[in-house]
């Protein structure tokens, strides 16, 4: 346990900060199960409606450090192919 002033502070920020960042990475795992779901359901309306909500929140996920500029950019290419696939189709 932490014995310093400062050090009790941290931990108390931490605890508020880990549970911000919980809900954050929740609502974006819900968003993208939307979107696959929008994309199982095979509209091409839906679907372009719910991308570019998934396509906000994803950069507004990265950029907030709650998952990796990398990750952000492969979750966005995959939508974005599937979704044009599903509109040639």
């Amino acid at each position: 346990m932490a014995n310093h002033f400062s050090a009790l502070k941290r931990v108390r920020t931490e605890e508020r900060r880990t549970e911000i960042n919980r809900k954050a990475k929740t609502r974006l795992r819900h968003q993208i199960r939307a979107m696959r779901k929008a994309l199982a359901g095979k509209d091409p309306k839906a679907t372009a409606a719910e991308l570019s909500k998934t396509f906000s929140m994803i950069d507004k996920s990265a950029q907030g450090g709650i998952i990796k500029k990398n990750a952000a950019a492969r979750y966005k290419s995959r939508m974005h192919a599937r979704v044009k696939a599903l509109a040639t189709a």
